[in-house]
């Protein structure tokens, strides 16, 4: 019985998100829910995101270091700058 990376899920209080999601994704998160449903006890795949997206953020080294810092995770689609630009540039209502 090959194990699985994510095991068994934990109960936790949700808040809900919507994903749009490549279809060829979609259908690997299916074929995964359905080994796990298969190891463990059935489950859908909208309910196994949230827990490999939580061991997906465990796992990142530099996620990890770089929270361990104090720092802040840079925003997608914005370019890194400084602590000096970040600050200079909030609340002052430039774009």
């Amino acid at each position: 019985m090959p194990d699985l990376r994510l095991g068994r899920l934990p109960k936790v209080g949700v808040v809900r998100m919507t994903i749009i999601l490549p279809e060829p994704l979609k259908e690997e998160l299916d074929q995964y829910a359905a080994e796990h449903s298969r190891l463990y006890e059935p489950v859908d795949t909208a309910a196994l995101v949230p827990h490999m997206l939580e061991a997906f953020l465990r796992s990142d080294r530099g996620w990890r270091s770089r929270k361990a810092k104090g720092g802040r995770a840079r925003q997608p689609g914005v370019p890194p700058a400084s602590k000096k630009a970040l600050s200079g540039a909030e609340g002052d209502g430039s774009a």
